[in-house]
């Protein structure tokens, strides 16, 4: 709801195939949603409401009364959870969250997909209601790297994780990889509830090139680079790159919203020639992105720590090259279809990149990739429930 008319990320992308998944069947199913005024419960007609309005069949309504109770923010926002009132088929303050789980039928498992409303209040009325409570964990990168973190962040995200050890019946992880980050950190506070590894679905991006603005795309050769502009995704590693391969150096389009503590990255940005080699893109639809990646001479990706790592799994699934980091993560989902290069090799990168940029070919090896699917994922998730 908080990210009512903004582009989606990968966690909101989750977000919607599960709510798409269990609308699909016919087993009954709920929403349980937190606005600033305590909580609401929707039913599956409710839930099918949400859905068309993220896929645009029907427009947000109108801000209701208690809309301008709140504080200022996106309007978007509060006519969304406006309309969430509109759906809801049961209500309820903060204190009284048992008695709205209460409604819930025998035999439920609540599905919290997004790392939100992890909180004591939400778990213990589930739990104290009989609800089977499973949470998707997508990495646990602010304790491993808490200095890319924004101020403060850190230790509520670590308590996040601590409640999930406590609270969950089920812990669903994106990746062996994560599931092995985050159980390492969940045996420093005690015993470690039941998981299992489900990669995550990809639908193909479907490229629409006249959805991109009248600059886009560039005279190829060009690269793109996908993601928020945060410190992990070591932007700056690639703008060094960039200064060393000097003025006749092929476009590279850094195409992701800026993020936090990455004030070096953002003066360099700031100061970049409109018309320059490097170009910062922003704001893109999912159709304009993926007609970017599909034209581009290669998908770069020196990210210093993954969850998952969907930019490159959907560059690869557009037939576009991917040089990435040599991260686990990516090697165990993406197997032997992307280049990898460390990034302590800059040198490397340097190379690959002047081939790629000289020889527009795209390697035959991606043409075959074709990656997990949402099918196979909600197989494994169910199926460990039974």
């Amino acid at each position: 709801m908080r990210r009512a008319g903004r582009i989606p990320t990968g966690v909101d992308r989750v977000e919607h195939a599960y709510l798409t998944r269990f609308l699909a069947g016919d087993t009954a199913c709920f929403g349980l949603v937190r606005t600033a005024f305590g909580y609401l419960l929707l039913d599956r007609q409710g839930l099918q409401g949400v859905l068309d309005r993220i896929e645009g069949r029907i427009a947000w309504g109108d801000c209701d009364r208690l809309s301008w109770l709140t504080a200022p923010e996106n309007t978007i926002v509060k006519r969304a959870e406006a309309d969430f009132r509109r759906l809801a088929v049961g209500r309820s303050t903060p204190w009284l969250l048992r008695r709205l789980c209460d409604k819930l039928p025998d035999n439920c498992t609540y599905y919290n997909v997004g790392h939100s409303n992890l909180t004591d209040r939400v778990l213990s009325a589930l739990k104290g209601a009989g609800v089977h409570l499973a949470v998707l964990i997508h990495d646990v990168i602010p304790l491993e790297y808490p200095q890319f973190q924004r101020t403060g962040t850190v230790e509520p995200f670590r308590a996040k994780i601590q409640r999930v050890r406590q609270w969950a019946d089920l812990v669903i992880y994106n990746s062996a990889d994560t599931r092995d980050r985050t159980e390492a950190q969940m045996l420093q506070w005690g015993a470690v509830p039941k998981g299992v590894v489900a990669h995550l679905g990809m639908v193909p991006p479907v490229p629409d090139s006249a959805a991109l603005p009248s600059s886009l795309p560039p005279r190829p050769p060009y690269f793109v680079t996908v993601g928020t502009i945060e410190p992990r995704k070591n932007h700056m590693f690639l703008l060094d790159i960039w200064q060393e391969l000097g003025p006749d150096a092929p476009v590279l389009l850094i195409c992701g919203a800026r993020g936090w503590n990455n004030e070096a990255v953002f003066d360099r940005l700031d100061s970049l020639d409109p018309d320059g080699p490097v170009r910062e893109i922003s704001n893109l639809s999912d159709a304009a992105l993926a007609a970017l990646v599909q034209g581009a001479a290669g998908a770069l990706f020196p990210s210093l720590a993954e969850g998952f790592g969907l930019p490159p799994y959907e560059a690869l699934a557009l037939r576009t090259r991917v040089l990435c980091n040599d991260l686990p993560v990516l090697q165990e989902f993406l197997g032997y279809m992307p280049v990898y290069a460390s990034v302590s090799d800059r040198y490397q990168w340097q190379k690959i990149i002047t081939s790629w940029a000289n020889d527009a070919k795209q390697d035959e090896i991606s043409q075959t990739f074709v990656g997990p699917t949402w099918t196979e994922h909600f197989s494994t998730v169910l199926s460990a429930r039974n």
